[in-house]
């Protein structure tokens, strides 16, 4: 019997992506596997970077090496780690181009996901992420991965998209990542095939449940903006916690779903530790390193916490 694993890693701005890039390699240290080697990679977000560039043959070593600056690190990691779009947005402009979000956020008791559809268009400039698509991208305008998938949402709809899925449009890699990370209220819509994407964090912060009906057995959830049973916060910091339940609960109902299902899910989200070094702005690069040195101190335990509950498939390490 041929055993499979899923990888799905979710939104989380600048700080969830360097402690993202933690938990991989503590991930890959405690299963014995090569992230690489996930048969499907599904990223939403700042987790569209990641799973592009492991589609694309990097390895979270080499994440973390250019996030460190690293001498010899990877030239197309370390150009796109030192480019920023900001701590903060420019002004929007005076549309809503999200509207279509409202409904089916309401019809998902998600409040962020509705809230999100009432944003105004945003000005900022996706640039450097696209370069960084397109740099990763082979001469097909994909990576070699063959199920390397990037999750946005139709504007008009609300309707997730896994771009390098089947039946989803074509498009090439730095368009897709483009529209996986353009934040309403702060990025402008992206247009794909004549229909208009936003981030696919406005819907969900992961999109595990899209893994339903796949040939997996096991899903690796690495969810930097979600924390099982939440945590305590003070000051400004209950803001992001506020925003912060409300993803975990879509969370939880993806995860019981995988569940049910039969699928073995290992579940991996920073903590009170972590969570005090970020501060309530994912996006503050000032805190980046701080951000990797409480992820290097913490996360090895929670992950190995999570995957000790529960015997790993035999077969699914690389």
């Amino acid at each position: 019997m041929t055993h499979r694993r899923a990888l799905a890693i979710g939104c989380g701005g600048t700080l969830g992506f360097a402690w993202t890039a933690v938990a991989l390699r503590a991930l890959e240290e405690a299963l014995d596997w090569d992230a690489r080697t996930a048969d499907v990679l599904v990223g939403t977000s700042a987790g569209s970077e990641i799973v592009a560039a492991l589609g694309s043959g990097r390895t979270p070593q080499d994440l973390l090496d250019a996030l460190d600056g690293a001498p010899g690190a990877d030239p197309v990691l370390a150009a796109h780690v030192t480019a920023h779009p900001g701590k903060m947005p420019p002004l929007p402009a005076p549309a809503l181009p999200a509207l279509g979000l409202v409904r089916p956020g309401l019809s998902r008791r998600s409040p962020y996901s509705a809230l999100a559809g009432l944003l105004p268009r945003g000005r900022g400039d996706a640039g450097w992420l696209r370069a960084y698509g397109d740099a990763l991208a082979g001469p097909a305008g994909w990576v070699d991965h063959p199920a390397t998938w990037l999750v946005a949402a139709d504007a008009a709809t609300g309707e997730r998209v896994a771009f390098g899925s089947d039946g989803a449009p074509a498009t090439t890699l730095g368009a897709a990542a483009t529209a996986s990370w353009a934040i309403p209220g702060w990025f402008p819509p992206v247009e794909i095939v004549g229909r208009s994407y936003v981030d696919g964090g406005a819907v969900s912060s992961v999109s595990a449940d899209l893994l339903l009906g796949q040939a997996v057995d096991e899903v690796v959830v690495v969810a930097p903006m979600t924390t099982e049973g939440g945590v305590p916060a003070r000051g400004l910091d209950r803001v992001e916690r506020l925003l912060r339940s409300q993803m975990t609960a879509v969370l939880d109902r993806e995860v019981a779903q995988l569940r049910e299902a039969g699928i073995r899910v290992i579940r991996i989200e920073p903590g009170a530790e972590e969570l005090a070094a970020m501060g309530p702005n994912f996006m503050d690069l000032g805190r980046r390193e701080a951000t990797l040195a409480a992820a290097r101190r913490y996360v090895p335990a929670r992950v190995a916490s999570a995957v000790s509950t529960g015997p790993t498939i035999e077969g699914a390490t690389a």
